[in-house]
């Protein structure tokens, strides 16, 4: 899983992916295309997403065309899972505290001291 962190890291390597997740199986120069770094680059990044097992190659005719390898990143996502529930239910409470209590109606009864304001259509 660490190959799979160190290879997301990298910006363009996400672009990459990206793309191959948008638009399906594609040849160097199709990535290259619409990159700022040569070919030679993308086909460097295209190995360390090979590694990762992000990828895979295939020939189809005279091309090879890289195709997206989601099972690491499932395995990434099922990983972070506890952590994201974790989170959510915190923002959840966050959200909750904020707009003030369980039944919503919060600190409108209070006035700017903090004290109970027992005036009628304050």
């Amino acid at each position: 899983m660490l190959d799979v962190f160190a290879a997301v890291a990298d910006p363009t390597r996400r672009l990459i992916l990206g793309r191959l997740r948008g638009e399906g199986a594609l040849s160097v120069s199709s990535l290259a295309a619409v990159l700022p770094i040569s070919r030679q680059a993308v086909t460097k990044h295209l190995d360390v997403l090979e590694k990762a097992g992000l990828i895979r190659r295939r020939v189809q005719g005279r091309e090879r065309l890289h195709e997206l390898e989601a099972g690491p990143l499932r395995e990434v996502d099922d990983w972070l899972a506890p952590y994201t529930a974790a989170w959510d239910e915190r923002l959840e409470r966050l959200r909750i505290h904020l707009d003030g209590g369980e039944n919503g109606d919060g600190d409108a009864d209070r006035n700017e001291d903090g004290e109970d304001d027992d005036r009628e259509g304050s």
